[in-house]
């Protein structure tokens, strides 16, 4: 399917990002999750983008992103990106950071070549998972000794609204993650996801989560549907409960049971957030204008008015 592209965001945009493994294959261990939770953190900064949250699994990772509309970087920022990056010479990127900041300071045609095609790779999703990805799979390879790819083809990509419910329903989705797969019972036990690393005093994961709430205790209270403090809450129905009560009796369920289902609104929903922006956003997509699209309401709990751009009639939860 092609993937669908929308017309450049002009102000800060948001992205809920996942890719997986080939076949699905379960190839991530503590040690090769490690490896990828730092590249994201890596990449992201090189990029100019900002990581709201994040869940690296065994065969696949969801990445939660605001992308900024300001575009505009220094020569002092793009060199120090560029550090972070590439902190030495490597065969795939010999030039290094004291180099690229003599070209930038001559003002030549090399340096403004060098400029424009860094800044290409910033801020645009496409890039930050393309280097990613790249970059793990290098590392991935080279500790194996194999060769081959080893993530699917595409990645998918959800634009969601800058709500705070929109962002704060997306992130915690992502967070329990570990849950959901029956790893931890409660996400602050998952080193590998954001809210996992900011309770355990990570400074960049604390900040990403700020923007969807800027208490921890708060954004806890989304998690697990209930007060701050109630570690003991527990999941009154399982999931297979879960799922028979929404696909065959069509009913509703608390959206903190919910959440601990897979939901395809967030993989393939396409836009997510209010039904205006929704709406807006599918009329802005390329070819809008040949096929009849409206912004679909989220079924089977109450997500506070949310709606997603695609129905996702068959097997929406599983």
């Amino acid at each position: 399917m092609r993937r669908r592209r929308f017309k450049e965001q002009e102000n800060t945009a948001y992205y809920h990002l996942m890719s997986r493994t080939v076949n699905g294959e379960a190839w991530f261990g503590g040690r090769e999750r490690e490896v990828l939770r730092k590249i994201i953190w890596q990449v992201a900064e090189f990029s100019g983008v900002r990581v709201i949250t994040y869940a690296v699994m065994k065969n696949h990772f969801h990445l939660f992103v605001e992308v900024p509309g300001e575009r505009s970087v220094s020569d002092e920022e793009l060199v120090r990106r560029y550090r972070i990056l590439y902190p030495r010479p490597t065969a795939w990127q010999p030039m290094s950071a004291d180099v690229l900041a003599e070209h930038l300071a001559s003002g030549s045609s090399e340096g403004r070549d060098l400029r424009k095609a860094l800044l290409g790779r910033m801020h645009d999703i496409s890039y930050l998972m393309k280097t990613l990805k790249q970059r793990f799979s290098i590392w991935f390879n080279g500790s194996r000794e194999r060769f081959g790819p080893v993530w699917a083809d595409r990645f998918k990509s959800v634009l969601v609204e800058g709500d705070r419910w929109a962002l704060r329903t997306v992130a915690a989705y992502i967070d329990l993650n570990a849950v959901r797969a029956g790893l931890v019972k409660d996400p602050k036990d998952y080193r590998f996801c954001g809210y996992g690393e900011a309770v355990g005093g990570g400074r960049l994961a604390r900040a990403g989560l700020s923007i969807v709430d800027s208490d921890l205790a708060g954004y806890r209270q989304t998690l697990y549907g209930t007060g701050a403090g109630a570690r003991e809450e527990k999941v009154s129905l399982s999931r297979e409960e879960a799922v028979r009560v929404l696909m065959k009796e069509k009913g509703k369920l608390p959206l903190s049971v919910v959440l601990r289902c897979r939901v395809r609104y967030f993989t393939d929903g396409m836009v997510l957030g209010s039904p205006d922006f929704v709406n807006e956003r599918i009329q802005s997509e390329e070819g809008a204008e040949k096929r009849s699209r409206k912004a679909h309401a989220m079924l089977g709990s109450d997500w506070g008015g949310l709606a997603v751009g695609t129905g996702l009639r068959k097997a929406l939860f599983r």
